[in-house]
């Protein structure tokens, strides 16, 4: 997991957890040998920045989408992590509010899995 430590100060987890710098990536270019993968910013290819003015990535959970091995367009960043105040739709994550996402990670363990189903 990573997390911005200066938005968040205690963190009860089992999950490893690294926090976030100002030149943190990732890269979604199909295109580039970095794909699906942390980068360090700059970087010549087309990526999401993780140190973000919203709080949308204070606490962010890399889910092991697309990553063993990585299929260029099958999807990239794929995350949990905080959600908008208005509940808005993510670009495929998941979200939750800061505090329910504080609570899940006081009880994962990397050997744990999400379960996505549609709703019924």
């Amino acid at each position: 997991m990573l997390y911005r430590a200066d938005r968040v100060s205690h963190i009860e987890t089992r999950l490893p957890a690294l926090h976030i710098e100002s030149t943190d990536g990732w890269c979604d270019d199909p295109a580039s040998p970095d794909y699906n993968r942390p980068v360090r910013l700059p970087h010549p290819a087309r990526h999401e920045k993780l140190w973000l003015d919203s709080h949308l990535y204070d606490l962010v959970v890399v889910i092991g989408h697309n990553d063993d091995p990585i299929v260029k367009d099958a999807g990239s960043a794929v995350f949990v992590h905080v959600a908008r105040e208005t509940f808005a739709p993510t670009e495929g994550c998941i979200a939750f509010t800061r505090d329910d996402l504080l609570t899940i990670l006081s009880h994962v363990a990397t050997s744990d899995a999400i379960d996505i189903r549609a709703a019924s």
